[in-house]
């Protein structure tokens, strides 16, 4: 929103500061300036704010209040004169109630024309364009206090019984509108529009967008309704994205600004309408929802600095009120506060917290450092559950987790999210094997040597007697052979190298899946056992850049022997460059066990050579050798 520095001096008595000095004020204590010129400042009001800030007087508040700047006058705190009730003129609001106040005046005998230099000034400083006398009033107001209006010629709408109605309605079956500048738009329903009620209802404008060209102010015309109303936001919203049409009423309207304004807008519109282009107001008629008054807010000093960290005082707090022009009474330490009726962001206290802190500045604030905090307490259980997923990564694993919901099970919900699951999980197995199904599809892009899918994961189940947490475990070989003997090995390690005690483990029909109640287990002594002793954050390192090399090993082993084992000792003797070990091919043949590896090898700053990589091939095979009953191949 473009704000003009001369215009903001007619609220001041005292010389204001460059638009660089306000720039620096507003931008601290109120909203972010995004551009300046030597007169204008491009101010970003954020919708927290925009009800009230979206105007000369709302901005000039801002500056008087940072700057310690007495206001000369503010146009909202002049008491409202009161007009006599039109005769002619009747308005009737929506039955829906989106429209909560209309007002309409009736101006006779007005003069059209140029506006006089000063206006068209005014509005070439924030980038307007001068129309003519009367639609530039209605323009200079709504920037001058943020209460948007329109004008129409009264002598084009219909008159009955010798009055004129001008009411809002509907859109309840789609209708086109021409609206100024002669551009057309299909209304969707339930767009809000400007109505002549004496012609059927007949278009007269968008509601708190665009007015229509039917009843434009022209030079001709002589006699004028004045509208100021307030419009539900929500629905100015969704009418200005529907038709694309956005334009500096639709800004404010959807900004939801107090019902209380639109009597200050009619107020300042029919004095400059006389100061500019003559005239004599027949009359007002207002249709509005009852106003209800804010109520006060309470705030005390201790919820103040508690919240902000500071440590003022009631007097410094009082300042900061008095600068923004609250009216408020304080008991002790604290405040009751009556939120000026433009600020329809002030409901809570926290509001008012923020207030004080953002007008006394937050960077007076002293720093502080932040107490210590005593260690929470390690979550044994937790951890416990985190050695068991750790345990199975390494051993080539890959946790999935999948959703709560299933198509049977014990307990059924009462308002499912999707009607085929309309149950909490009893088990894990059957969202185990559809991911094992659905991971075949990518295995050969993802696996590289490896001929197993190996999926787990750990989740809460859902039954009669309770919740439990369950681990489920499977394997799927896509080499087409069995995966039963692979995963009972795991689960045999899983036993007898982390949990130590026999677990009952439930297999599917083939022993390819298996599930585990983890509650049975005694998860916070396994934690206490694997409790972290330091934590090591893992720097980023970038990919090599020079090529891997490959190497392959087959070692016969005796029955039973676990792929782990294997494994282990490769890694042990592969020297520094080796990166990764891989199992891609696993066969059984008179009572033993033979098992192939991919060695992968890699150096961050050269091309390994075959002389890089025969000692560690020697040493592999040389600890391979010497384990009873194996034999490199």
């Amino acid at each position: 929103m473009k704000i003009s520095r001369t215009w903001l001096q007619k609220y001041f008595n005292k010389e204001l500061p460059s638009t660089e000095v306000l720039a620096q004020a507003l931008t601290f204590h109120t909203a972010e300036i995004e551009e300046t010129t030597e007169d204008m400042l491009e101010v970003n009001v954020l919708p927290d704010r925009a009800a009230y800030l979206l105007s000369h007087r709302g901005v000039a508040t801002e500056v008087s209040a940072t700057l310690s700047i007495p206001l000369k006058e503010d146009p909202l705190r002049i008491e409202l004169p009161a007009y006599e009730v039109s005769k002619v003129l009747k308005v009737a609001r929506d039955k829906q109630g989106k429209c909560s106040r209309y007002i309409g005046a009736l101006v006779t005998g007005v003069r059209v024309g140029p506006s006089p230099e000063w206006l068209v000034q005014a509005l070439e400083s924030v980038g307007q364009r001068s129309i003519n006398n009367i639609v530039d009033a209605t323009n200079y107001v709504m920037l001058n206090i943020g209460q948007p209006l329109h004008a129409f010629d009264a002598r084009k709408l219909t008159q009955r019984d010798g009055s004129y109605t001008i009411g809002v309605r509907e859109v309840e079956e789609k209708e086109k509108i021409t609206v100024l500048g002669g551009e057309s738009y299909e209304l969707p329903e339930g767009t809000l529009l400007i109505a002549d009620m004496n012609e059927e209802g007949a278009a007269l404008g968008i509601a708190g967008i665009k007015g229509g060209e039917r009843a434009t102010v022209t030079e001709s015309t002589t006699d004028i309704i004045i509208e100021s109303a307030h419009f539900d936001g929500a629905a100015v919203r969704k009418t200005a994205q529907s038709l694309k049409l956005f334009t500096d009423a639709s800004m404010r309207f959807q900004n939801k600004p107090s019902q209380v304004l639109p009597a200050y807008g009619m107020r300042d519109v029919l004095a400059l309408i006389q100061e500019v282009a003559g005239g004599e107001l027949e009359g007002v008629a207002d249709s509005h929802e009852p106003v209800v008054p804010p109520d006060p807010l309470t705030v005390t000093l201790t919820q103040i600095n508690g919240v902000l960290g500071s440590t003022y005082s009631t007097q410094d707090v009082a300042d900061a009120y008095d600068a923004l022009g609250f009216s408020y009474t304080l008991a002790e330490e604290t405040f009751s506060v009556l939120p000026p009726f433009e600020r329809k962001d002030l409901n809570i206290a926290e509001d008012l917290i923020e207030e004080a802190g953002r007008i006394l500045g937050y960077d007076s604030i002293a720093s502080q450092a932040l107490p210590l905090q005593s260690v929470a307490p390690d979550q044994a259980k937790f951890r416990g559950i985190e050695a068991v997923k750790d345990f199975l990564v390494a051993r080539g694993f890959t946790e999935i987790s999948t959703a709560a919901f299933a198509k049977e099970g014990d307990i059924q919900l009462e308002n499912p999210l999707q009607e085929d699951r309309p149950y909490l999980r009893a088990n894990l197995l059957p969202a185990l094997e559809d991911a094992l199904q659905r991971a075949q599809h990518v295995a050969p892009r993802v696996l590289g040597h490896s001929r197993y899918i190996k999926l787990f994961e750990v989740g809460t189940v859902f039954t009669k007697q309770g919740e439990a947490l369950l681990l489920s475990m499977g394997i799927f070989d896509t080499a087409g052979k069995a995966a039963a003997e692979t995963l009972k090995e795991n689960v045999a390690t899983l036993e007898q190298e982390l949990l130590r005690i026999p677990a009952s483990a439930r297999f599917n029909l083939d022993g390819t899946m298996m599930e585990l109640n983890l509650d049975k287990l005694n998860l916070e002594k396994l934690g206490e056992e694997y409790a972290p002793v330091s934590i090591q954050l893992s720097a980023y390192r970038p990919f090599s850049t020079y090529p891997h090399a490959l190497r392959d090993v087959a070692v016969w082993t005796p029955e039973g022997t676990n792929e782990s084992d294997v494994a282990m000792r490769i890694q042990k003797k592969g020297g520094e460059f080796l990166v990764r070990t891989d199992l891609f091919d696993r066969f059984e043949k008179e009572g033993r066990v033979s098992f192939a590896f991919r060695l992968v090898f890699e150096s961050r700053d050269r091309t390994l050579s075959d002389a890089d990589l025969d000692p560690a091939m020697e040493d592999i095979t040389q600890v391979l050798n010497e384990q009873e009953g194996w034999q490199v191949r």
